[in-house]
């Protein structure tokens, strides 16, 4: 049975998961925090016809060797953190990110969720929550006779009450970095969870030590990027058209050989 049909075979299936993996990039080009993903692949195995430095000859030795790649295979599926664009809304519990870090959520296990999402809200204790109810982490919470409520660029939440002239820090809001962000796993919600890969989080002050710095009344929209996007479509539709086509060519040079007669 010819290599080729099986070798191209799985560059179909590569392309499968690629565009699976487009496509929930285009999915979520408007969601709040979202990054994107991109699938990265790897050769397999190669069979070895003949190892490079075989005699062929009294003092002399092949070159090159006789080796034929056996496919591709699905390695990894990355997340791209890199910044989104920025989107004014003027609502006071918005907050994006500028720069490196993640908002920390009190997940329903007990356990830390992290998210680029900043569009909290208000629970009825007044703490602020993210759009699943999980409250944000240091927890936060708005006196119920605050007028008017600032988040400052360093994290300070300031308010000011009814009937009084100044304002008063009632909590601060710290974000947390990984030594390597793309070992974060992905659990819906927009959020993440840490794994061994990703390292222990490192909590830090907004803007200070290498964080990044808060932007009340905004929201980081999604990093994707739709003409790329298109583009890669194009490019994995291309591949998996041209793979199939050489399981045709494949199927029909096996069609000429069993129809040779002796």
């Amino acid at each position: 049975m010819m290599r080729a049909l099986f070798t191209s075979a799985t560059g179909m299936m590569a392309q499968q998961l690629n565009m699976d993996v487009i496509s929930n990039n285009l999915a979520n080009v408007n969601t709040v925090g979202f990054k994107g993903s991109r699938a990265d692949f790897q050769d397999l195995l190669y069979e070895q016809v003949r190892p490079a430095g075989t005699a062929i000859a009294q003092g002399a030795q092949s070159p090159t060797g006789l080796q034929v790649g056996l496919g591709v295979r699905a390695a990894s599926t990355e997340t791209m953190f890199t910044q989104g664009q920025m989107q004014n809304t003027d609502n006071a519990y918005d907050v994006a990110i500028q720069g490196s870090g993640f908002f920390k959520v009190l997940l329903p296990d007990g356990s830390t969720g992290y998210t680029r999402d900043g569009s909290f809200k208000m629970d009825s204790q007044g703490k602020l929550v993210n759009s699943l109810g999980y409250a944000l982490q240091p927890e936060v919470v708005i006196p119920a006779d605050a007028t008017s409520v600032t988040i400052g660029t360093d994290g300070t939440v300031s308010v000011q009450r009814s009937g009084s002239g100044t304002s008063a820090q009632v909590g601060q809001i710290t974000i947390a970095r990984f030594i390597n962000p793309a070992g974060l796993t992905s659990i819906g919600g927009n959020l993440f969870k840490q794994t061994s890969a990703s390292g222990d989080p490192q909590d830090g002050t907004p803007g200070q030590n290498g964080y990044g710095t808060l932007a009340q009344g905004e929201l980081e929209m999604s990093n994707v990027q739709i003409v790329q996007e298109m583009v890669s479509m194009i490019v994995a539709q291309r591949a998996y058209e041209v793979n199939s086509k050489a399981i045709q060519a494949s199927d029909d040079m096996l069609n000429t050989a069993s129809e040779l007669k002796h």
